[in-house]
């Protein structure tokens, strides 16, 4: 499990620190469900692309929290997945991840996986599986009730290092950021392994 001060660092430095890590979420049943990180994006308070630069809000209060604090908001349809930053108002949204085996988590936490996140009733595949910042959540089984302005706990949802480093990252435009908003900060980053 990746301690607090780990979350203790600028979002631009923070976001491609998170590729490679893996999240792990554990279903009531006790079967864990597990995504490794390929994209994030950094926001920073400062710039008019991210949520906190509109003010604080009880439903963003978790990106003034302490760093490593889950910041979860509803995107498309969806439930999204940040973690606060070193620096108030600070944070890096998880924007795509990669289903994950292991011994924790075998071939019956990817069948998990997949019967969380249809596409037409149809089973995804793999590399479609998390591939947005929704489909994370919803491949993983995390709900924005369950889990905003709430830390990482051990026995049911964290961030894990599995020792595996991005032999090359992608810096890029973030997705989807309005013109006139910050859009062109290079404030995405791409395991370039999954790009």
């Amino acid at each position: 499990m990746l301690a607090k001060p780990f979350f203790d660092q600028e979002p631009i430095r923070l976001a491609p620190a998170l590729l490679g890590k893996v999240l792990r979420h554990r279903l009531a049943g006790g079967l864990w469900l597990s995504a490794m990180i390929i994209e994030t994006e950094a926001y920073c308070l400062a710039e008019r692309a991210s949520h906190s630069s509109r003010g604080f809000t009880e439903g963003r209060r978790a990106m003034f929290m302490e760093p490593g604090t889950i910041y979860m908001y509803y995107s498309r349809g969806g439930d999204s997945l940040n973690f606060s930053a070193r620096g108030k108002g600070n944070g890096v949204l998880v924007k795509a991840g990669y289903p994950h085996r292991d011994r924790k988590s075998p071939q019956a936490s990817l069948e998990a996986m997949h019967a969380l996140n249809p596409v037409n009733g149809r089973r995804r595949r793999a590399e479609r599986l998390c591939s947005g910042q929704t489909l994370v959540c919803r491949a993983l089984g995390l709900k924005v009730p369950d889990w905003n302005a709430k830390r990482t706990v051990k026995s049911r949802f964290y961030v894990d290092d599995v020792g595996y480093k991005p032999e090359a990252i992608v810096q890029a435009r973030r997705l989807g950021i309005p013109q006139g908003r910050d859009e062109e900060l290079l404030y995405r980053f791409v395991d370039l392994a999954h790009a």
